[in-house]
């Protein structure tokens, strides 16, 4: 690829900028684009528009290429599956990939409780079938989110999410029988505490909540993304996820862990839950599954997947034979590359980049993560805290300018996220990091 980049330089390119001009002539309005290049190939961590202009890819499909852009072992394994078959549809005609990647799944999936699989196509559709299977399994139909959560964007899931805009302004009603609590959002405490002196507000404000808003008894699942993702890349202390499944089981309500963009490798463990020592009822799973080949899932523990009836669940397009060949090479490229080693390793080489940079520049009011899940919070003083929306959004800008892509998040959109493909080299890495530095030190002067 070429080692060019848009430095200096106009942008976008001729070839983007016509491409650009028919997108907004046939493509609806609400899809946005936060960079106006169109990409042609992409290889590692490295991405190349249609002009010949390389970018480091720091946001990895929005979490969906831990391994990688087109490893070589799964583009092969693709190809090999679309010579044979692409689609038959698994529920009229079955088709080995399909059992495979389950039998996988289940193996990889933490805790010893026998468990079950259904694959899907989406992280949406993942999150509305695992709450299918919680009512179907529970006979009750409340379900519990959490502020900065976010699920999908569907009728139910854009319901579990918490940012409204702009995901909810102006879609309702809503789907019933959704309750929201408060997360534990260290740095921004809904309770005004400060952790670990606390005693985790966060949990002990349950008993209230079940008695002010909702019986216990008429909950059938809490869903709850380990690192909150969209939220801020929200890292919870350690007794938060233990005692909400602690909470489960007084009660009697399925936990659910939502490992669309925490799973696979992204925290350093395969699925992010497994850093808390907690075995979920139900994990929806996508994003890095199969590499970029739409895929999602449902692993859930046996009792409960059996609990609907055949032909109560499933899909045309779900368990693609295609998707299929891809996730289990996926896995198997991630294990072999210790890929899961390797998060931690990034992890560790960032946050000490961000430390330093933070003694620099007080903007970073907040550096959070785990693995290779890394954010920062940018606040206008940090006493004070009041989100620093704008200089975020400069410092996105910045990074692109100089050939580095990047993405924000939270509920205040001043929190710049870090999902980096986990195949990034170290040179590749210390790179990236320079042109953030370099970016902070423009915006800010």
């Amino acid at each position: 690829m070429s080692k060019h980049n848009y430095a200096n330089d106009q942008y976008p390119g001729p070839k983007s900028a016509e491409l650009l001009q028919r997108k907004q002539q046939v493509v609806a309005r609400g899809i946005s684009n936060s960079t106006p290049i169109f990409i042609d190939s992409a290889s590692g961590a490295m991405l190349q528009d249609v002009d010949g202009n390389s970018f480091i890819d720091f946001y990895g499909g929005i979490g969906v290429l831990n391994a990688g852009h087109c490893p070589k072992p799964v583009v092969n394994a693709i190809c090999e599956q679309a010579e044979k078959l692409i689609h038959t549809c698994f529920m009229v005609t079955m088709y080995e990939p399909y059992v495979t990647l389950a039998e996988k799944l289940v193996s990889i999936a933490p805790g010893s409780s026998p468990k079950k699989v259904m694959l899907a196509n989406s992280g949406a559709e993942a999150v509305e079938n695992a709450i299918k299977f919680a009512r179907a399994a529970t006979k009750k139909s409340g379900i519990i989110s959490f502020e900065c959560a976010f699920h999908g964007r569907t009728l139910l899931t854009m319901t579990l999410t918490s940012k409204v805009k702009p995901y909810k302004h102006g879609f309702g009603p809503f789907a019933p029988e959704v309750y929201k609590v408060p997360s534990a959002y260290c740095y921004r405490c809904y309770y005004k505490s400060s952790y670990p002196q606390c005693g985790m507000h966060c949990l002990e404000k349950f008993e209230r909540f079940f008695a002010a808003e909702v019986s216990p008894e008429s909950i059938a699942a809490l869903i709850v993304e380990p690192v909150q993702g969209e939220g801020g890349f929200i890292v919870p202390p350690k007794e938060y996820l233990p005692g909400l499944k602690a909470i489960c089981e007084k009660y009697g309500i399925l936990f659910i862990a939502d490992e669309v963009q925490t799973g696979f490798g992204r925290t350093g463990k395969m699925f992010a839950i497994e850093n808390w020592n907690v075995e979920p009822d139900l994990i929806t799973v996508a994003k890095s599954i199969a590499a970029g080949m739409p895929l999602s899932g449902i692993i859930g523990k046996a009792e409960i997947m059996d609990a609907p009836e055949p032909g109560n669940v499933g899909g045309t397009y779900g368990g693609n034979p295609l998707s299929c060949s891809a996730a289990v090479e996926t896995i198997k490229f991630m294990e072999e590359n210790n890929l899961l080693d390797r998060a931690v390793v990034i992890g560790d080489i960032v946050m000490n980049r961000l430390k330093l940079m933070q003694e620099k520049y007080p903007v970073i009011g907040d550096i959070r993560g785990i693995g290779a899940m890394i954010a920062v919070e940018l606040v206008k003083n940090p006493v004070s805290k009041e989100p620093a929306k704008e200089i975020t959004s400069q410092i996105i800008a910045a990074c692109f300018k100089r050939g580095l892509i990047i993405i924000g998040a939270g509920i205040f959109g001043n929190v710049i996220r870090m999902l980096m493909p986990l195949v990034i080299t170290d040179e590749t890495l210390t790179k990236a990091l320079d042109i953030l530095e370099d970016s902070f030190a423009e915006v800010l002067g």
